[in-house]
């Protein structure tokens, strides 16, 4: 399995999972035969599976950005955003008066 396709799938398959458990939830609550969308009533299935893929592409997305931002570039430094703030924590450790040491970026 080449490296690429090991990130997709490590932001794919949770999304999965957790797209699954909020659809639970969501519908647990809401009736999906009372959603209308201007003249269109569609039926649950429909609503399901609509609301499905909706839940799965934002939590995938959410889960792409997350990898992007702690990516190592190809010199080895990390994303400027996850390098601010792993800095903004060591700053507000220090002015604690130590805790967890520096963690060091580590190589995929």
């Amino acid at each position: 399995m080449s490296r690429r396709t090991l990130h997709v799938a490590q932001i794919l398959w949770p999304a999965f999972f957790m797209a699954g458990v909020l659809e639970m939830v969501v519908f647990s609550v809401l009736d999906p035969s009372l959603i209308h969308i201007g003249a269109w009533e569609p039926d649950a299935r429909t609503v399901y599976s609509v609301a499905f893929l909706v839940f799965w592409g934002v939590l995938s997305l959410s889960g792409a950005l997350s990898h992007l931002m702690m990516r190592d570039d190809a010199h080895g430094t990390r994303h400027a955003l996850a390098q601010g703030l792993v800095a903004r924590r060591h700053r507000r450790q220090s002015r604690q008066g130590g805790g967890i040491p520096p963690q060091h970026s580590h190589q995929h």
